[in-house]
């Protein structure tokens, strides 16, 4: 995203948040698991400038009207993600000055690659360089992540919010959701010669809904029916199994602690430097996404065959689910084979024609200017 999409010289601060992809690790953050996101070289520009009084107007390049709003108003739409960190950092403190805001982007919205978290981080970071507040790298996510839960609604874990501000270019980020403890993997797929393409469904997607709320309600019921904290405290999951008389509560059960494995398999192949070693653990979170969380579709479905039946290494839907995006490990020379094999399995299908692009792991929140 070029700084020079903002009017030139009219604002007081520029700063940039990516988008994030998930290698692995679904619904596992908001059970204190584990997750591996990066950062995508797409990302949400926001620039700044200070107004007198406590009144925001946010203006986007992808929607014909501003909206003003003041403190303790309600915003919805779009503009509640941008409200809602203004809400986030007056609630913990914070005197937030008045600002006017304009927000430009080319992280794929509805395509789970978390366009809400770029949004909320690159907003959050002008709202305190304007300020003067020096808020830390690792404390952000936290207060980005309130506002999409208690503002916005959406009962999101810390995952997209934490990879958007942390990322680092050529890492994936390891991240406790308990402690929050990260630690940055080298993910430096072109040595390897292997990239990531990333096929977006066109199948819509929305954490703002039932299905999403249903699977944590079900995993909080489990946890207090397991008598654990929270479900990655299960270390005997034949024994859990035995306690739960629900078949889809088992299901639930069964998916988030063996994802929370697959976390950590996925990060001991990538310290000892063997991707290749990924592409079954990738594969085999997909089916349970599919089988026991089930939040896969047909369109994501079909990407994942198609990209595994044309050579790769693994695939697997990432992000929350119901449509979105997905991932493919492949030989970098395959790319365009691969790709073309989804589209073929898309034209059969009758589905909407997918887009599909190689990505490569980039830096988080930074200033732009």
């Amino acid at each position: 995203m070029s700084v020079e999409r903002l009017p030139a010289g009219h604002y007081d601060t520029v700063w940039a948040s990516p988008g994030r992809v998930n290698l692995i690790g679904e619904h596992t953050d908001y059970n204190d698991g584990f997750v591996l996101p990066f950062a995508l070289p797409h990302r949400t520009v926001v620039g700044g400038r200070r107004l007198d009084g406590p009144t925001w107007t946010v203006t986007s390049e992808g929607y014909d009207e501003p909206v003003t709003f003041g403190p303790g108003e309600k915003v919805e739409g779009w503009a509640a993600y941008v409200a809602g960190v203004v809400w986030a950092l007056r609630e913990a403190g914070h005197d937030v000055p008045g600002a006017e805001l304009f927000v430009t982007s080319d992280v794929p919205s509805g395509a789970g690659l978390s366009s809400s978290a770029a949004i909320e981080c690159a907003v959050m970071a002008v709202l305190l360089d304007l300020a003067g507040i020096d808020v830390p790298m690792a404390v952000r996510p936290r207060l980005a992540q309130r506002a999409e839960n208690e503002y916005v609604g959406a009962p999101t874990g810390i995952m997209d919010q934490s990879a958007s501000t942390l990322g680092r270019e050529g890492h994936a980020l390891f991240l406790d959701c308990r402690s929050l403890a990260t630690e940055q993997v080298p993910f430096d797929l072109a040595a390897q010669g292997l990239a990531i393409l990333v096929v977006d469904s066109k199948a819509p997607h929305a954490h703002v809904s039932g299905e999403y709320a249903a699977r944590r309600r079900s995993c909080e019921e489990a946890a207090k029916i397991l008598n654990v904290a929270a479900l990655r405290d299960v270390t005997d999951l034949d024994e859990a199994l035995t306690r739960l008389d629900d078949e889809v509560m088992r299901k639930r059960v069964r998916h988030v602690v063996t994802e929370n494995q697959r976390v950590l398999d996925t990060v001991d192949a990538l310290r000892a430097g063997g991707a290749r070693e990924i592409g079954p653990l990738m594969t085999a979170s997909h089916e349970s996404m599919r089988d026991d969380y089930e939040i896969t579709v047909p369109q994501v479905d079909t990407a994942v065959n198609a990209a595994l039946a044309a050579g790769a290494h693994g695939a697997r839907m990432t992000g929350g689910g119901f449509g979105g995006c997905v991932l493919a490990l492949v030989d970098a020379d395959r790319c365009d084979a691969v790709e073309a094999a989804v589209r073929e399995a898309f034209t059969e299908a009758g589905f909407t024609p997918p887009d599909a692009f190689v990505v490569t792991p980039a830096e988080g929140t930074h200033k732009l200017s």
